[in-house]
């Protein structure tokens, strides 16, 4: 019998084929089926999350096959302090989105084939430790996100959806290459994650170098970080509502992941040498994409742009390479799928009964639609770092970390903290507060709106009140990590 990680990986990819034999007519059938699968890896995310032994260094529920004997490929999966708490936001982002795709209405059956295959990408990337089979997911993801994106997008969704497939075939390829190399350099030979990491020390400097600049190039591409953004906002804008959730909730978390899977472990060295220039980055995140955000009129665009910022604090927090910085990194992660994709949930209650995104077009939204209001003023708070919400926690001891190690680049991130306060508040102001437009009367959030975005803010709650509910299980994970640095 499979494990309960190998489950959970290909679950989603079993629920594909069963779609496959439904006849595209029967679009509940499909919807139910998907829901029913993709709620299944999610219990098994929370049994994995149950039985989580947070005394025990290292991977748990590790299973290791060989696959390709020739190559010395092996089938290696596994889960630890890093990786549990991204399959979990994952597996509940995805049935999240899912019930969000209510709103699909052409090619039901096709559009659910790729959701499903896009879900076992993504939950493989996190628990791959093979660098092939990494890869191999990696790559996963880039052929279902292109056609959800292309097919069931805005009016420039073609343009939105190669940008977004040529961008991330780049980083993929120069990742290859360096797979390749790792595997040439290190003596034994091996793919094999966890090997790696006591090996790498073998690796030189200069070469260390030079694999960490090609993985990082990868990773940045996905993460986004500046210059490699600009497919993002392009590819938020044009996707339907549930893509960009998990676009933003999980997508982006995949280059953020890559550093502290591969990065920190493997390059030590490397990461030293170039710690200033990752948080100089990282500050140029933060503010570059509150001040873009500022410029918006679109209200997707906006939050897109915010993602920007808002990744900024995950790079300061590698950056730092200490506990509070990586700790901080990690939690960040967690925060920032769980808030944006709420965020980009209510955005598309808003347009789907405006059928706009304009910002010009809101106003006045708090007295016709109470019950959005609450919802969108919540999440916009955890969003500017509200105290008592956890987008408070992650950006925090973020910022703490690299102010012990590189302090003038933790004063410059003040700039970026203030920026994006004055962001939401105004989004706060312009959409729910003021004189309602003329004529502008629209339904409240539905029953199925409100349990969509309704566990996120529970969870939101939690962990801003009680943020060891997530720092205990990645402690003794980045206590490991920082031993390498």
């Amino acid at each position: 019998m499979p494990s309960i990680l190998t489950l959970i990986i290909f679950l989603p990819l079993v629920g594909a084929l069963a779609i496959a034999f439904i006849p595209s007519g029967r679009e509940k059938a499909i919807r139910l089926t998907a829901f029913a699968f993709n709620a299944a890896v999610l219990a098994l995310a929370g049994i994995i999350v149950g039985r989580f032994d947070r005394s025990v260094p290292g991977i748990q529920f590790l299973e290791h096959h060989l696959w390709i004997p020739q190559a010395g490929i092996h089938y290696t999966v596994g889960i630890d302090g890093i990786s549990l708490g991204l399959v979990f936001l994952t597996a509940l982002l995805g049935v999240i989105a899912g019930l969000a795709s209510n709103g699909i209405k052409t090619r039901v059956k096709e559009y659910f084939l790729f959701y499903q295959i896009l879900m076992t990408g993504m939950l493989g990337t996190f628990l791959a430790l093979d660098l092939v089979v990494f890869y191999i997911f990696w790559e996963t993801v880039l052929i279902p996100m292109f056609f959800l994106i292309g097919i069931w997008g805005g009016p420039r969704r073609e343009y939105a959806a190669w940008k977004f497939f040529f961008y991330t075939l780049a980083g993929s390829v120069v990742m290859l290459l360096a797979i390749l190399a790792i595997f040439i350099f290190i003596k034994p030979h091996t793919f094999n994650m966890i090997a790696l990491k006591q090996l790498a020390p073998q690796l030189t400097g200069n070469i260390q170098n030079i694999l960490f600049l090609m993985f990082f190039f990868a990773f940045a591409i996905k993460i986004p970080v500046f210059p490699f953004h600009t497919w993002l906002p392009d590819a938020h804008v044009e996707a339907p509502t549930p893509v960009s959730v998990l676009l933003a909730g999980v997508l982006l978390k995949m280059g953020t992941y890559g550093l502290l899977r591969v990065c920190v472990p493997y390059f030590p060295l490397a990461m030293q040498t170039f710690a200033w220039s990752l948080g100089f980055l990282g500050v140029i995140n933060l503010i570059y994409g509150a001040c873009a955000a500022f410029a918006q009129t679109d209200f997707k665009k906006m939050i897109a742009y915010s993602s920007v910022s808002h990744m900024g604090f995950v790079l300061l927090g590698v950056a730092a390479m200490n506990s509070a910085g990586l700790n901080g990194s990690l939690l960040e992660m967690f925060n920032h799928g769980i808030i944006t994709g709420a965020m980009f949930l209510l955005v598309g209650v808003i347009y789907d009964r405006a059928h706009t995104r304009e910002l010009s077009a809101f106003g006045g939204l708090s007295t016709s639609m109470p019950r959005y209001a609450f919802f969108l003023t919540f999440m916009a708070l955890a969003s500017l770092g509200l105290p008592g919400l956890s987008g408070f926690v992650g950006e925090f001891l973020s910022i703490v970390g690299v102010f012990s190690t590189l302090p003038a680049l933790a004063v410059f991130s003040a700039i970026g903290l203030i920026a994006v306060v004055a962001l939401f508040l105004i989004v706060i102001k312009k959409v729910l507060w003021g004189r309602a437009k003329e004529g502008v009367i629209w339904p409240d959030m539905t029953g199925i709106e409100i349990a969509a975005v309704l566990p996120l803010v529970v969870i939101t709650l939690a962990v801003g009140f009680y943020p060891e509910v997530i720092l205990k299980f990645q402690k003794t994970a980045i206590d490991i990590l920082v031993n390498f640095i």
